[in-house]
């Protein structure tokens, strides 16, 4: 069973550069009505208190999981909980003495971790590459490779020390498919090395590591907004992505059903990054 949402906007504006003209868009979106698919998971989602985070956790939720979110602003946050009814822990993915800390203590508070979202993630935007800083830089790689790298770090030794198998999730990005002469870009195709690297490496331990890849997505990272305009000349389709119809990929990688899958960043973007020869 499944139920469809429909959005049909037309506001004459300008995002990224991007004209936005007066257009009536559609967006045809099936989500998969819950199953209890990910009944006994319990998750931790960074960066979960809006975005693609939230719309992942809410998603979660409906499909039986336990759910952790994680940000570095308490307020949305604690309003992020209340409306998923799950549990939230302030946490800053670029502290990087506190990887370990924070693992155990999510791990008691799920009473048991065993799936992990990647999920926390910057973009600076840059117009190009004189525009980064050592600042900038820094920043968007601690947060996007180096947070996720650790925190996987320790979620896989904490199960190892169990004897127990477990999932990981990252966010990566079409950006990570193709070149790019930003911080943003390369965080992601040093994320896509990463997931086939350690799923690899831990396949036989029983760990599957993937990762979704959206087109440009509906975020407050983004600036673009689900319930405004979404006609976007960015996207293949020209239209913005919603975070929910990602959020239905990422729910089946994390679910035992794709159990076959690993290694596997999977592009939400209808085919955008194709080295097609008549593009």
């Amino acid at each position: 069973m499944s139920f469809t949402t429909y959005l049909k906007r037309g506001i004459k504006y300008i995002i990224y550069g991007q004209p936005m003209v007066n257009n009536n868009v559609i967006a045809n979106v099936t989500y998969t009505s819950p199953t209890n698919i990910l009944i006994n998971k319990k998750i931790i989602v960074t960066g979960g208190g809006r975005g693609l985070g939230f719309a992942m956790a809410k998603k979660f939720k409906a499909e039986g999981a336990k759910v952790l979110i994680t940000g570095r602003n308490n307020d949305v946050l604690e309003k992020a909980s209340k409306e998923l009814n799950c549990s939230y822990m302030k946490f800053d993915v670029q502290n990087s003495s506190s990887y370990k800390e924070f693992i155990y203590e999510a791990d008691k508070i799920l009473g048991g971790v065993n799936c992990l979202v990647n999920n926390a993630g910057v973009s600076l935007h840059e117009n190009d590459f004189t525009k980064v800083t050592p600042e900038s830089f820094d920043t968007q790689i601690n947060t996007n490779l180096k947070g996720g790298f650790f925190l996987t770090k320790e979620f896989v030794e904490l199960l190892k020390s169990r004897n127990e198998k477990g999932v990981v999730l990252f966010t990566s990005s079409e950006t990570g498919e193709t070149v790019d002469e930003r911080p943003y870009g390369w965080t992601k195709a040093a994320i896509n090395s990463m997931v086939q690297g350690l799923a690899y490496k831990l396949a036989k331990d029983g760990f599957r590591i993937n990762a979704v890849a959206p087109g440009i997505t509906a975020s407050d990272m983004t600036g673009l907004k689900a319930d405004g305009n979404i006609y976007f000349t960015g996207n293949i389709i020209e239209r913005v992505y919603l975070p929910g119809e990602v959020a239905e990929t990422a729910c089946f990688l994390l679910s035992d059903a794709s159990g076959c899958i690993n290694g596997q960043i999977i592009y939400c973007n209808n085919g955008q990054t194709i080295n097609a020869r008549w593009k």
